[in-house]
């Protein structure tokens, strides 16, 4: 029979000191604690030495703490687009209505994931599929669908901000 969870519950200290070792941020860290409780959930019944219950659930935090850590380290950081630090039109040169829709737009690419907000970026900044693709290591396909996918993103903003 295999220990129960009220066993598992008492090594909750032990869990956790593990996974604080693997994730400083809060939420990211309860996060992997629900990840590697799961873990230990299903594992559970495959467990021979019950009276090795200690370094059983240790090890099923450490393996999952340390994919954990190796995925975090594989995905590009997410940097957000921050509003205040891009190019605004000069109030001198544009009219206001231009200024307006250039506002909209800087607001609305905000609202993009990284993923979509990229290839567009680059889209208006005038390079072609071929260009995106290389400088994102990603096929001319998925540029396409990228850009299909956050131009959709921003036709649904936009009608949404003009249904009153």
């Amino acid at each position: 029979m295999p220990p129960s969870w009220s066993q598992v519950d008492a090594l909750h200290p032990q869990l956790w000191r593990a996974v604080c070792g693997y994730e400083l941020n809060p939420a990211l860290r309860e996060e992997l604690m629900q990840e590697v409780l799961l873990a230990i959930w299903q594992a559970l019944p495959s467990l021979r030495a019950h009276d090795r219950l200690l370094p059983f659930v240790l090890r099923v935090a450490h393996n999952l703490g340390a994919s954990h850590v190796r995925t975090a380290t594989r995905a590009p950081a997410l940097l957000h687009l921050d509003v205040e630090r891009h190019d605004v039109p000069d109030p001198a040169t544009t009219d206001d209505a231009a200024r307006a829709r250039s506002e909209w737009l800087f607001a609305a690419l905000v609202t993009l994931p990284v993923a979509l907000r990229q290839p567009l970026m680059l889209q208006l900044e005038g390079f072609d599929y071929g260009e995106i693709a290389s400088l994102l290591g990603i096929s001319q396909e998925n540029v396409g669908v990228r850009l299909h996918r956050a131009r959709a993103h921003l036709k649904t903003l936009l009608s949404q901000d003009d249904t009153p």
